[in-house]
């Protein structure tokens, strides 16, 4: 049988090709690709990574002037979470303070505003397991239902009346779901540049979105990340060091929050791969924020180009009777450039 060429499906095969690379190499792709081999290391330019020694001694003249007890607390499954209670003699007498790090981080983004506080409250700050100082089991998934087994275990163990629990970043949405499921628990739930559900002007950063995708590519560099620590930990070191306006700030936070860049690979890209199917996923939960009957108060660093003011204003709108606070001067972390705005919103 004689085959028979078609001309004009042929070539409107090769546009269909030549359409599809050049999406596959569009700028925004190419982007995110270099932010992410930047945060895996590959491309990483110096960043604060810190001594070593340095990076301990400073923890310990924290942990000097605010004494605290340093005690492992079991989930259900017997993976270890790391936590410092502050205060334990206090315990009850007043709502305990509970405040949740988010990624790629760990507890010590709390260590400006602890000392603020006071020495009269119950306080506590945890590693989320995969993160900082707890556990970090082979093979262990981290959608956000396990940050929510990790602050169930936390609230559990070391609680005896309500809470007042702030959230950032990655642990908005455990801490929510937490506040929706148990508001006769809370006295107050603060929310700084944190992430729940579709909102219009929510960005992830490039090297989040790239993360958060399928595909070999993305595979690859998270391959390449899991091979080289030092490498990773540089790669974060720098994606940090973009989120912190203070330059002094940042020297010596970026290699406290980073201490532990090696362990926490697994987490960081298991949590990146459910993103986007979380954020989705809580469009559901509307109804019930708006029925949320408890005080709410919404402390954004207004110089965050992610979790930004637009963000801060959706959540202050979803939270009947919300407070909001845009500080200027102060990015993603707020609690580590503006401590006293938070420790305001907290007490």
């Amino acid at each position: 049988m004689q085959t028979v060429s078609h001309p004009s499906r042929e070539g409107s095969r090769s546009t269909n090709r030549l359409t599809i690379l050049r999406e596959a190499v569009s700028l925004p792709a190419v982007r995110r690709l270099l932010a992410a081999l930047a945060l895996s290391g590959l491309a990483a330019c110096a960043a604060p990574g810190g001594d070593r020694s340095a990076v301990e001694a400073g923890i310990a003249r924290f942990d000097a002037a605010n004494p605290h007890e340093t005690l492992t607390v079991r989930r259900p499954d017997g993976h270890g979470i790391r936590v410092r209670e502050f205060g334990a003699a206090h315990r009850g007498r007043q709502p305990t303070v509970v405040m949740m790090h988010g990624f790629p981080d760990n507890q010590h983004l709390y260590d400006r505003v602890v000392p603020l506080l006071g020495s009269d409250r119950h306080v506590l700050t945890f590693d989320f397991l995969g993160w900082g100082d707890s556990d970090t089991p082979p093979g262990q998934d981290y959608p956000v239902s396990s940050q929510r087994i990790d602050l169930q275990a936390v609230v559990d163990r070391l609680v005896t009346g309500p809470v007042v629990l702030v959230v950032h970043d990655l642990s908005g949405q455990a801490g929510i779901d937490w506040a929706l499921d148990n508001p006769g628990r809370v006295a107050r739930l603060v929310l700084l540049n944190t992430y729940y559900l579709p909102m219009p002007t929510l960005r992830a950063p490039d090297a989040i979105e790239f993360y958060a995708s399928t595909g070999v590519v993305r595979d690859l560099a998270a391959w390449a990340a899991s091979k080289s620590e030092s490498r990773f930990r540089s790669g974060v070191s720098g994606q940090l060091s973009a989120f912190l306006v203070d330059p002094q700030i940042r020297d010596e936070f970026v290699p406290r929050l980073t201490r532990s860049a090696g362990t926490m690979r697994p987490a960081f890209f298991s949590s990146t791969s459910h993103l986007w199917h979380e954020v989705r996923a809580r469009d559901a939960q509307r109804a019930r924020i708006a029925a949320f009957g408890r005080p709410v108060a919404v402390v954004f660093g207004v110089e965050d180009p992610f979790l930004n003011p637009g963000v801060a204003r959706a959540f202050a709108a979803l939270f009947p009777g919300a407070t909001l606070s845009l500080v200027e001067g102060a990015g993603h972390y707020v609690q580590l450039d503006a401590p006293q705005a938070v420790a305001q919103a907290v007490r």
